[in-house]
């Protein structure tokens, strides 16, 4: 990859293991095409958490990546990010962190839109922390779709036996079973769909989980399934996607795996809800675990991790997700 269009990695919450992470990576040479957009002090400050001595260099765009030396971390500190972040403390709600946090996003998201970046990986960020900051979204997939001009997206959680696709995500429970609907159903049938194909797959097979105990069991336990979800697979269906179910949620994922010796069944499954979803994801392991958004005019990874403000500072993170995502955003931008 061209470091004149490198990877950005945006530094997360620099009160949490983000930076520690992005430090690990770096000095295991599993970011040598990467530039990240956050504080250099930051970084600074967590290479020598995780004991390690590698050079930073902050560059003024990050077109300007490739002229920092082999060995080095190239940091681009967008214009307008906060000064002294190296000084918050580790593993605290900071408004400071979360503001900066949130700049990082949008500017390196800006970049890549602009062809200044390959691919976007962002590091974990604190809800808490941003709404501290008066930022108006709760998390990075609804920042992003704003960046994006309003872009209709849907947050996809995957690793190398599952794939899971979401129709609502960061609401409560009772408002996003409020928000189902048949067009939002639908809608997220064919972004899974074109985005499966944009990564290989000529043609997806999607199921569709319930929302209620065993797909409704005929009515007997809600209608959603008859209201709204096999309408809107219908509809798909009649589109060319193949789209099936609606099935028992707590069967349609382990039919879905793909385990040795076990070839799952679909590519991918649509969830209605946050939880219903990414429970089953996560049980596998949130090390491989990558966040991908579906919809995005530009390839969007991130860890399958929060901010882990109890072990932050400490050195002892764990990079694996961070890798995985990295991996990801390269294959899916092409190299």
């Amino acid at each position: 990859m061209s470091m004149d269009r490198p990877l950005i990695v945006t530094m997360g919450d620099p009160c949490g293991i983000g930076p520690e992470i992005i430090a690990r990576a770096a000095a295991a040479g599993a970011l040598d095409d990467a530039l990240v957009c956050g504080s250099a002090p930051v970084m600074r400050r967590a290479l020598a958490a995780v004991g390690q001595r590698r050079p930073v260099a902050q560059v003024d765009e990050p077109q300007d990546a490739g002229t920092v030396p082999t060995g080095t971390l190239a940091v681009w500190q967008p214009r307008g990010l906060a000064p002294a972040l190296e000084a918050l403390p580790w593993g605290r709600v900071s408004a400071a962190a979360g503001g900066a946090a949130a700049h990082c996003i949008e500017a390196a998201a800006r970049a890549v839109m602009a062809g200044r970046g390959r691919a976007l990986v962002t590091a974990p960020v604190h809800k808490e922390a941003l709404a501290a900051a008066g930022v108006a979204f709760p998390g990075h997939t609804e920042m992003l779709q704003a960046v994006a001009g309003g872009v209709p997206v849907r947050m996809m959680l995957a690793n190398d036996e599952l794939r899971v696709v979401l129709v609502t995500i960061h609401v409560s429970l009772r408002r996003a079973i409020d928000m189902l609907d048949e067009p939002g159903i639908l809608q997220t049938l064919q972004i899974t769909h074109s985005a499966l194909q944009r990564f290989g797959i000529e043609r997806p097979r999607i199921a569709v989980a319930g929302l209620n105990p065993h797909a409704g069991e005929g009515g007997l336990f809600g209608d959603e399934e008859a209201r709204l979800i096999a309408p809107a697979i219908d509809r798909a269906r009649a589109e060319g996607i193949d789209a099936r179910g609606p099935f028992a949620p707590d069967t349609v994922f382990m039919r879905a795996r793909h385990a040795s010796g076990h070839p799952g069944e679909f590519d991918a499954v649509v969830a209605m809800t946050h939880d219903h979803g990414l429970i089953p994801v996560k049980y596998l392991g949130v090390e491989q675990g990558v966040n991908v958004t579906l919809g995005l005019p530009f390839v969007r990874t991130s860890p399958d991790h929060g901010t882990a403000f109890d072990i932050a500072g400490r050195g002892v993170a764990d990079p694996s997700s961070l890798l995985a995502a990295a991996r990801m955003a390269r294959q899916l931008a092409g190299g």
